[in-house]
């Protein structure tokens, strides 16, 4: 079993929905649902390029995929997202884009946000507590040869190479898309996402996401509300 803190909007709001029709899954515990075909992509193009974000559902990682240490339980861990929720306020994004990162399509900020970063921050820092180290194999499925210096740092000490310095918010839209298809997919994406992407996207929560067992759908465990308490004020 793994659990990964992830941001996702709520079931209920209209970029949600586009994304688990587009995605063909939607994570809040509804079943995979078939995919449509949208502009010129068939349903079975659109399977295709969404089939390894699918079983991911749609979501911006913050902590990603980890096992729970040994000294450590789910409870606990629920218990300190709603405390840490309490005290941090919400980081609204004013727009998303459409943007291609190593291949594969992505929703990102349309510029830096540092606020977006600390916050991203603390969560890596914050709850590091509860991952238990990654084994050997882990650590080679992750190709490390292929990883720079800082995102190998990354990967030893904090289970992930794209994290502070290197981290970039990112809500995944599709596999790895060739140079030729590209075109299609991305005139695809920008035809059902442009309304929606209109508006400020407000990052208001933390999702915590498990994976029952190895290659299992993840799945939204529990939703945790930013902004609650404000934080206490210490000399």
């Amino acid at each position: 079993m793994r659990y990964a803190i992830y941001f996702t909007p709520r079931q209920d709001e209209p970029l949600a929905r586009i994304a688990a029709n587009w995605l063909g899954r939607d994570p809040f515990g509804a079943a995979t649902r078939p995919v449509e075909a949208v502009g010129e992509l068939s349903a079975a193009e659109v399977a295709f390029h969404t089939a390894s974000a699918r079983r991911y559902g749609f979501h911006a990682t913050l902590k990603a995929p980890f096992r729970l240490a040994s000294n450590e339980t789910e409870g606990a861990l629920r218990a300190a997202l709603d405390d840490f929720a309490e005290t941090t306020p919400v980081v609204t994004i004013p727009r998303l884009v459409v943007s291609q990162i190593d291949g594969f399509f992505a929703l990102v900020p349309e510029g830096p946000l540092p606020a977006l970063n600390r916050f991203a921050d603390d969560v890596v820092r914050d709850f590091d507590r509860f991952r238990a180290p990654l084994s050997e194999a882990e650590i080679e499925r992750r190709s490390p040869d292929s990883l720079k210096p800082a995102e190998f740092r990354n990967l030893c000490q904090w289970g992930y190479p794209y994290v502070f310095g290197t981290f970039r918010f990112h809500m995944t839209l599709s596999g790895r898309v060739s140079s030729q298809e590209s075109p299609r997919l991305r005139a695809a994406i920008d035809s059902l996402f442009a309304q929606v992407l209109q508006r400020p996207v407000p990052v208001d929560a933390l999702t915590l996401f498990v994976e029952t067992e190895p290659g299992a759908p993840f799945m939204v465990l529990s939703h945790h509300a930013l902004g609650r308490r404000p934080a206490r004020k210490t000399a």
